[in-house]
C-alpha cells in the first residue's frame, strides 16, 4: 500500500466509523466488564480504539504499535502500583490490534500469548463482532492478570484507572 492511500484511508475514516461498530452501550457493557474483571486481581485494563492514526504518524509511515505505546503512556496505563496495566488498542483504519503489556505482566506473559489474544480478536472483529471480540480479549487479560497478580483475601484494587474505553475519531 502507497502511502498516500493510507494517508486517504486515515483521513477518511472517523468517531462515527468506531460508533458503528461500538455503540454507546457497546461501550457501556465494556466499561462494566472492565470494572468487574478489576475485582479479582490488581492490575487495571484500558481499551483504547482509534478510527485513524495523526498526520504526524502518517507522514512518518509509523507503525500501529508506536501509536499503541505512546497511547499506553499518554493513557497512564503505565503508572499503576504493580506495573500491570495492559492496553487494548484498535487502529480502524490500519485493521490493527496492539496488545501493551506494563512490565510486571510483560515479564510474565510469553509474547506468543499476546499474539494468540490478537489474532482471536481479529477473527472477531472480520466477521463483524467488535463487541465481542473486545469482550472476549478483557475476559482473557483478566485470566493472566487472576493468575499472576491475584487480590489476596479480602483485598480490593484501588481502580487507579478509569474503565471507559477510550475512543480517538
Amino acid at each position: 500500500m502507497t502511502r498516500w492511500t493510507r494517508l486517504i484511508r486515515h483521513r477518511w475514516l472517523d468517531e462515527g466509523d468506531v460508533q458503528r461498530r461500538l455503540d454507546a452501550d457497546a461501550l457501556a457493557r465494556l466499561a462494566q466488564r472492565v470494572h468487574d474483571s478489576e475485582r479479582h486481581h490488581s492490575g487495571e485494563i484500558r481499551i483504547c480504539i482509534e478510527a485513524g492514526l495523526p498526520l504526524s504518524y502518517l507522514w512518518r509511515d509509523a507503525p500501529a504499535r508506536e501509536r499503541a505505546i505512546m497511547m499506553f503512556g499518554k493513557l497512564r496505563v503505565w503508572d499503576t502500583e504493580h506495573n500491570n496495566g495492559v492496553l487494548v488498542y484498535l487502529l480502524l483504519a490500519d485493521r490493527a490490534i496492539e496488545i501493551v503489556a506494563d512490565r510486571g505482566l510483560h515479564r510474565q506473559v510469553a509474547p506468543d500469548e499476546w499474539r494468540r489474544l490478537a489474532a482471536q480478536m481479529k477473527g472477531e472483529f472480520q466477521a463483524g463482532r467488535f463487541e465481542q471480540g473486545l469482550l472476549a480479549a478483557v475476559d482473557r487479560v483478566d485470566a493472566l492478570l487472576r493468575q499472576h497478580f491475584p487480590l489476596a483475601g479480602g483485598e480490593r484494587n484501588p481502580n487507579e484507572l478509569p474503565d471507559q474505553p477510550v475512543v480517538i475519531g
